[in-house]
């Protein structure tokens, strides 16, 4: 018996079975977790759909359609994928260079709490300078580390926790009506504030880190979708200007996330642009994009860029945007239907959450002209 064809056909229906797997609406760890690797996936069923065309040709009407079905999974996978490249339309526009409204420049990490090479972070900063730098899974170790930057940084939020959840603010930039929520879990923290960006300019900030679905946290998705879509839900007639950043633990293209987003109405920088894959550090055949920047149509994009390791699992990502006065109608993000706000609502009210019990921190704009 010739051992090759078994092989392709039985790594193609594992291959097959993977992509199908998360169009179930489960919330289970073993099903959301094939929302990652999509990237992955896609490249295994090209190098699957060649040999099946290579070593099957003509054995067949099976083979034929084995290779329709494997071709039919590649599309549906990059379908996902796609917009993180530069073959899409942007969702946000670059800065116009020659333009001088308010510019905000976010640095956002998680630093694996054993991590200790706080000075690659420092070095970091001081490289960067960013307006905000926003740290997840710091405790009392990284908060003494990181002291030095408070003589920079006036303003300040601070959570240390040992559970991989403590989380930090620093800005240079006043800070009012802060708040540290434990929204869904009574040990993971998420941070929002107003930020005074410009002379009558305030922009809302919320600073997220929800735990994943996994054999080792929670087994399954509810209580990070449950968090997302209660911002999402509070975001939703926000006409000020807001940013959303974070380590969601979750892929830039899942249902959830998408569904934040047309909710919330907030644009994703990366649309058109690149993956900016943060996580995993350490494995390059393993990454995929955690760590989240989300902005209203107030703003457009400098830059945004994956800076380089400080020996956490996560890279650093830092954005810049700049403030866009007039910029409402050339922008435009994914659209919510009432399927998708009926769903939403539906898991909150399944889990006694309510949109309320995120702060609502002050969003003004100067009159537009």
């Amino acid at each position: 018996m010739n051992l090759l064809p078994v092989a392709i056909y039985s790594l193609s229906a594992v291959l097959i079975f993977l992509t199908i797997l998360p169009s179930s609406k489960a919330r289970v760890w073993w099903v959301r977790i094939w929302d990652f690797p999509r990237t992955q996936l896609a490249v295994l069923l090209a190098l699957v759909a060649l040999a099946q065309w290579h070593w099957l040709e003509g054995s067949g009407t099976s083979s034929q359609v084995l290779l329709l079905a494997t071709l039919a999974s590649l599309l549906y996978q990059l379908w996902w994928i796609l917009p993180y490249t530069r073959l899409w339309r942007k969702e946000v526009r670059w800065a116009d260079a020659h333009e001088h409204g308010p510019r905000l420049k976010l640095i956002s990490v998680n630093v694996l709490t054993p991590n200790r090479n706080a000075p690659a972070l420092l070095a970091l900063v001081k490289t960067h300078c960013p307006d905000i730098l926003v740290t997840l899974e710091t405790d009392a170790w990284w908060q003494e580390q990181l002291a030095p930057l408070e003589a920079s940084y006036a303003y300040r939020m601070a959570c240390p926790l040992d559970n991989l959840y403590g989380m930090h603010v620093y800005s240079k930039l006043p800070l009012s009506e802060q708040e540290t929520r434990f929204l869904v879990e009574d040990d993971v923290p998420s941070m929002h504030a107003s930020l005074q960006l410009a002379p009558k300019l305030q922009v809302r900030l919320h600073f997220l880190h929800p735990a994943p679905p996994s054999p080792t946290e929670n087994e399954e998705s509810t209580e990070r979708d449950v968090e997302l879509l209660m911002l999402a839900k509070s975001l939703k007639e926000e006409q000020g200007p807001v940013v959303v950043a974070g380590d969601l633990n979750d892929v830039a293209w899942s249902p959830t996330t998408r569904m934040f987003r047309k909710i919330s109405g907030l644009l994703d920088p990366r649309v058109g642009r690149a993956l900016v894959n943060s996580f995993h550090a350490h494995y390059f055949f393993a990454r995929w994009p955690l760590d989240h920047f989300f902005h209203s149509d107030h703003f457009e994009l400098v830059q945004i860029e994956r800076l380089p390791s400080i020996d956490s699992d996560h890279f650093p990502v830092m954005i810049e945007l700049q403030y866009h006065p007039n910029n409402v109608e050339q922008q435009e993000g994914l659209q919510s239907s009432a399927e998708d706000g009926h769903e939403a609502q539906e898991l909150l009210d399944e889990q006694g959450a309510r949109a309320e019990d995120v702060p609502a921190p002050t969003a003004k704009e100067p009159h537009r002209v």
